[in-house]
């Protein structure tokens, strides 16, 4: 019995530059970098959060690269390019490594948010320049076909989420009302207006998130300093009471992630360095834990958790301090614990992680 434990203590040790004992199946996190048109490659340790950087990394990718999206397949990546109006596709190896697919897929004016449906049947691309969306059937090998042509939005779409079970798609920016939340019905693609949309909320609503549920809506609003809540009933909005919900400690909330088991809402604060981590109630409501705000290294952005819920990973977008910060997450209560940072050469866009 102890030969066999000291075996089993060697075996760890010298696999201690690739993974830890414990969880064997390590993810890959990818960091969109929009200044130098490149792709960031990281393996995550799924045991402890800490990232290691990829030899084969940077790769490069189109040009004015926004968005990363990832097919649930796992066998595929797509990012937006809005700087040359287009989406590519990659091919994602084993060891993490992504191969691109020519050609590139045209789409309308700057390119920038996407979102997929859970079948990865469908993905939907906002092209912030020209005020519309793009459709796209996904077929063998990840290849786009276009659904009817580009479907005018009314706005210049900021952020879009789509609901778990594929029917809703919700869009931000500003319209009509001011700043707003468009609503479309899905079917085979094909976008339908909702009744009562579009709905108003706070200004400059930069991002926005659909809980696990489908039942409630949060947008950030980095310009009143909130976080608007709704409840959706089959994409019908009613602002919960007492929303938004802001405060000076958060400044300039930008992006949004909801914890695996649904409990707890993450924002990102890119005036006031930090994260704020709010309580979701059964209604939706949200209320700030005690220990929250939790320091970011500068203006964090974009958020992304990894497939297990224990880790986030934050990209900060201040000069000279980009990186790609780690954080452990405690599942019963929201607490994050920074664990490490890692430079890029410049704010990533998007983040995304491969399960």
């Amino acid at each position: 019995m102890l030969k066999k434990a000291g075996t089993l203590l060697l075996i760890c040790a010298s696999l201690a530059t690739w993974i830890s004992c414990g969880k064997t199946t390590n993810h890959f996190v990818y960091a969109a970098i929009n200044a130098s048109n490149e792709i960031y490659v990281f393996r995550e340790d799924p045991n402890s959060g800490v990232l290691t950087q990829l030899s084969l990394s940077p790769i490069g990718a189109g040009v004015g690269i926004q968005t990363l999206l990832i097919h649930p397949s796992n066998k595929y990546l797509y990012a937006s390019n809005s700087g040359e109006g287009d989406v590519s596709l990659f091919a994602i190896s084993s060891d993490g490594a992504l191969n691109e697919v020519l050609p590139r897929t045209p789409v309308g004016v700057g390119p920038t948010a996407m979102v997929m449906d859970s079948a990865g049947a469908y993905l939907y691309v906002a092209n912030s320049g020209g005020n519309s969306v793009s459709v796209f059937s996904i077929g063998s090998g990840g290849a786009l076909t276009p659904v009817g042509t580009q479907v005018p939005v009314g706005l210049s779409p900021l952020d879009m989420a789509i609901d778990p079970t594929g029917s809703i798609l919700y869009i931000t920016g500003n319209g009509t009302l001011g700043s707003e939340i468009q609503v479309f019905s899905l079917n085979a693609g094909v976008l339908t207006s909702t009744s009562g949309s579009p709905y108003q909320t706070g200004t400059d609503p930069q991002g926005v998130v659909v809980s696990p549920s489908g039942a409630n809506v949060y947008t950030a609003n980095t310009n009143d300093d909130s976080v608007s809540e709704f409840t959706s009933a089959s994409g019908a909005l009613t602002p919960v009471a007492g929303s938004p919900f802001g405060g000076s400690t958060f400044a300039s909330p930008n992006s949004l992630y909801i914890s695996k088991t649904g409990g707890f809402l993450c924002v990102t604060n890119k005036g006031s360095s930090n994260i704020s981590v709010y309580a979701i109630a059964s209604d939706g409501s949200l209320s700030v834990i005690s220990a929250s705000p939790f320091a970011s290294v500068a203006a964090p952005s974009v958020i992304a958790g990894d497939p297990n819920g224990e880790y986030i990973f934050v990209g900060n977008q201040q000069a000279g301090q980009t990186a790609v910060q780690s954080f452990a997450v405690t599942a019963s209560s929201g607490i994050l614990t920074a664990i490490a940072s890692y430079k890029l050469p410049g704010t990533a866009t998007s983040i995304v992680v491969l399960p």
